[in-house]
């Protein structure tokens, strides 16, 4: 089965943006390892899963990365944009992204079947609510948890409608020149 990774942006203090969706204490100026490290986390990858919220920007932005070979993101844009995309929505009716396709059903049925299909591993982004509903039904195996260095008090969470305890193992924890630590979890999966 294929493995559901997660790769996600937080505060020391567990918020993945502020209450108002700010992303304003993001670091963005990754040193090379962390470029690196990332660049190592998505070669596994041969499909993306993305809520909705997040793909109206995601999916654009990096459509113009990958179509500017001067652009310093480029490798990582076309990697996105040769990436199969899945689009978990109940909003829209059609997709107009290439290489994406809608999912409408249930979340974890959806899941599921792109677990159980061939292929390499998948990765998650996304909000609060898409990711909240990831962990809850314990579909992620691989947690990437970039931990930025600022805390903001209040904000959005994406382990608060766990239905309860969820048990996991350090794989690695990594610090940065940049300020950010990846904490790498692995999820216990019941025997």
């Amino acid at each position: 089965m294929r493995k559901l990774k997660l790769q996600v942006q937080m505060t020391v203090d567990g918020f993945i943006a502020g209450p108002g969706g700010e992303m304003d204490w993001m670091v963005w100026d990754w040193d090379d390892e962390l470029k690196k490290y990332v660049t190592e986390l998505t070669e596994s990858v041969d499909c993306i899963i993305l809520g909705r919220k997040l793909a109206e920007g995601f999916i654009p932005h990096w459509t113009k990365v990958a179509a500017d070979p001067h652009d310093p993101e480029f490798t990582a844009g076309r990697k996105f944009m040769d990436t199969h995309k899945v689009v978990f929505t109940k909003t829209l009716a059609r997709c107009e992204w290439d290489n994406t396709v809608l999912a409408k059903g249930d979340l974890v049925d959806e899941v599921m079947k792109l677990k159980g299909q061939e292929g390499q591993d998948i990765i998650a982004y996304g909000g609060a609510a898409f990711v909240s509903a990831l962990i809850k039904h314990s579909l992620i195996d691989e947690f990437h948890l970039f931990i930025n260095p600022a805390a903001i008090e209040k904000g959005m969470a994406i382990f608060k409608e766990m239905d309860g305890k969820q048990d996991l193992t350090l794989v690695k924890a990594a610090a940065f020149d940049c300020g950010i630590v990846v904490l790498n979890y692995e999820l216990k999966h019941s025997k």
